[in-house]
């Protein structure tokens, strides 16, 4: 089993899956230094994004959307579980036509976004997914831009902001604070609240982790009835984005990140300084706009107890009409109004 934790995870169904969320932080770069090359641009299946970009970012080959003005302020928008970059395709547009320079890249395990290295641990720790944002906004020579992000990428939005702030300009965070640690995560909830997470415990089974494997469509599709119940997406819309979960390090990213909840595996020695800085839970001190769906079935803290962890300039809104967890795609100009504001607040 050890001898598995090194290597890219197979497509055997009994295979220890491991993974979870990166950043990566090198030191800054000087805002002027020019872009360097993106390899050519391949087909997007993303309406509204236009052709993928592919960037060497610290441990990844990061695959991207950008749309807007090459000269536009930065924003980078983040996706979460199990969707992908289409959930921005009608914010991006929203946002070029202010004149901002949008992009939206694919997290590790996801769509085309690959490891450099076969031998990297499939490693998906909260500090492991916010640090390859660090990386790609190095790799395009972007001092600071403004995060936006929901799910998995509302974690890695947060956690950016709190450890990288002179990073950030702006953040809007769906559900607000999600910085989390292994720690807490031994405290037991409620049982109504237990319930919630049930796929958390599915995954920390080797059961889960091959019925995943088998069953990721379907699974995902689940997810998304559960997390977003009035929300009546087509085939589709949903196909759109289960193509992005083919990636051949998904499961395992996946299975990795809900086990590191748990504590049932550990995250590298890289990344153990910023783990412990977010075990204290750090403020976050930059302009933020916090957003919530009337309708997220999803497990989420609540707005007045995340409150007080944002001690800049800061406003929470309650997007109504049956908006559920995938916010950006549900309630689109309401995630674009809120991005625009939080750069002015």
């Amino acid at each position: 089993m050890h001898a598995q934790l090194n290597r890219r995870p197979t497509r055997h169904p009994l295979f220890l899956a491991l993974a979870l969320l990166s950043f990566g932080a090198s030191g800054l770069a000087q805002a002027e230094m020019p872009e360097p090359p993106a390899r050519a641009p391949v087909a997007s299946p993303q309406a509204g994004l236009g052709a993928l970009k592919h960037i060497k970012a610290g441990q990844l080959e990061v695959a991207y959307a950008e749309v807007g003005p090459a000269t536009g302020p930065a924003v980078i928008l983040l996706h979460g579980w199990p969707y992908d970059i289409d959930s921005y395709a009608q914010v991006a547009p929203l946002l070029a036509a202010k004149g901002y320079r949008v992009l939206i890249p694919y997290a590790r395990g996801y769509g085309g976004t690959r490891f450099l290295s076969d031998t990297t641990l499939r490693n998906g720790e909260p500090a492991a997914l916010a640090r390859d944002v660090i990386d790609f906004m190095d790799a395009l020579h972007i001092q600071q831009a403004v995060l936006g992000g929901y799910d998995w990428g509302a974690r890695s939005a947060d956690i950016v902001s709190a450890l990288w702030p002179e990073r950030v300009k702006a953040l809007v965070s769906v559900s607000g604070y999600l910085i989390g640690n292994q720690a807490a995560g031994q405290t037991p909830l409620p049982p109504k609240a237990e319930l919630q997470w049930w796929y958390q415990f599915y995954f920390a089974t080797e059961r889960g982790a091959a019925g995943y494997q088998k069953n990721t469509h379907d699974f995902a599709k689940l997810i998304w009835q559960l997390a977003s119940p009035k929300w009546a997406f087509d085939d589709a819309t949903f196909a759109r984005s289960a193509k992005g979960l083919d990636n051949p390090d998904h499961v395992a990213i996946t299975v990795f990140n809900y086990r590191w909840r748990l504590g049932l595996v550990q995250g590298e020695t890289q990344y153990a300084g910023l783990e412990q800085q977010l075990a204290q839970a750090p403020a976050i001190g930059v302009p933020t706009v916090t957003l919530e769906g009337d309708a997220n079935g999803a497990p989420h803290p609540a707005p007045e107890d995340y409150a007080k962890r944002f001690t800049g300039k800061y406003e929470f809104r309650l997007v109504k009409g049956g908006i559920g967890h995938n916010l950006p795609q549900e309630a689109p100009e309401a995630f674009a109004r809120a991005v625009i504001d939080a750069d002015h607040l």
